[in-house]
Formats: structure tokens, sequence, C-alpha cells
């Protein structure tokens, strides 16, 4: 169920935090969203070639929310962007809201994958690549995962598997919060590289930063951007 009509609003990234502060609840995984703030602004606002009025257009880009819990962030740029209503977002969490703790994409616009259970967003955005190369189409396929995120299994299959592929369709951004829990040798760029994928490492606070990195990769090869922000402890 939907509450409030659904129009293009025209709102900026100054209005983010009151959009963040419209969704009320207990289970908000502050930290968790408030990391991937920027980055899913800048791929939204800068990036990505998807809009409110054309979401079901066929050569769209796909955003893959691999990192679910927390979704706050990503509820407030879809409603800047006319994917949903402020008053969608006051609904959070509620029994009839189209706005769980977790996305799901069978009831909240603008959501691509239901995720929040993490290590599988990687493994669907590659699939997605596959299936979009396979129709030539130029649509591209941006995944976020979170630093921690990265330990599940099914991520380093999704990695290796990528590479050998050269899916040039196919963007990871990582958040680097610090919370992982062994960390990787060289840092987590070197864990895509050594796969074959392209790299940057940026500043997840700037702008301009991560839409260079967003757009720029190494040719026929996936693309991975580690977006280091504040840690989270």
């Amino acid at each position: 169920m939907s509450h409030g009509t659904r129009e293009l609003t025209r709102l900026g990234y100054a209005d983010l935090p009151r959009l963040i502060g419209l969704q009320a609840g207990d289970a908000k995984h502050a930290p968790s969203a408030e990391s991937t703030l920027d980055v899913i602004w800048v791929l939204y606002d800068r990036v990505l070639n998807v809009a409110a009025d054309r979401s079901d257009d066929p050569d769209r880009d796909r955003f893959l929310l691999s990192k679910g819990h927390g979704p706050m962030a990503y509820y407030a740029v879809l409603a800047a962007k006319g994917f949903l209503t402020e008053d969608d977002l006051r609904w959070y969490g509620g029994y009839e809201s189209p706005l769980g703790q977790h996305p799901d994409r069978n009831r909240a616009p603008g959501v691509e994958i239901s995720s929040g259970s993490l290590g599988h967003g990687l493994g669907i955005a590659v699939g997605l690549a596959l299936g979009l190369r396979a129709r030539r189409s130029a649509a591209r396929v941006f995944c976020l995962v979170g630093d921690a995120e990265l330990e599940e299994g099914s991520n380093h299959e999704a990695i290796a598997f990528a590479g050998r592929m050269a899916l040039e369709g196919l963007v990871c951004v990582i958040v680097d919060n610090r919370s992982s829990s062994r960390g990787w040798p060289g840092g987590i760029a070197s864990r895509f590289a050594i796969e074959g994928w392209s790299t940057a490492t940026v500043n997840g606070r700037d702008h301009a930063a991560l839409e260079r990195a967003f757009t720029s990769s190494g040719g026929r090869r996936a693309h991975a951007v580690v977006a280091e922000v504040e840690p989270k402890w």
C-alpha cells in the first residue's frame, strides 16, 4: 500500500538529512545507512541512467543495494528523485508501509532487488550484467556492498567469475567503514585487482572524486570503486 500521491520532485542533497529524519523507528541501523549516503546520492544525481518516470525502461541502469540493512539513506535518495513520496518515508517500517527495514522490490518503487541477507547482491549483479550484455544493451549494473559483507563466500565467487568474464558493464561499489573482521592484504581494491578488475579507491564523501571513479574504468573489465568513509565505531 502506498500513501500519498507520487510526483516527480526536485529536491537536492541538502534535503537528505530531513528526509532521513522522517523515517521513524527503533531498528534504523543509522551508521550503516549514513555511510552510504554520499555514494548513493552521487550515483542517482550524476551517474545512473534511470528516472522515476521511466523506471521500467529495459535499457535503464540498475542499482542494487546489496547492503540492505539500514536502507534509510537509499529511501531518502529515492524520495528526492521522485520514486517515493515524503508520506512513504513517514510510514517507514509500518505494518502497511512499502518501506521495510530491508528493501522489497515488490513493494518499493525504484528498488531493483530485495536485499538484507548479506552476500547475495554481487552475484545477482553479475547475472544481470551477463543478461544485459547478451541483449547488447548499454545499460550498466552498479552494486553497493559493505566491506564486512565481502567476507561472505558468495562474493569471492562473484568477484572471480566477473573478472574472468570481463564484465565491463558491472561496477561494484564497496563502502569501507572499517567494519570487516580481518581485512585484505594490500587493501580491499587488491582483492578485485588480482581477479582482473579495474579499481579506484576514493574518499567516500567527496562527490567529484566519486563521480570520476564511477565513470572511468580500465577498458573491457569489471570495475570496483572503494569508497572510504569514517570508521563505523
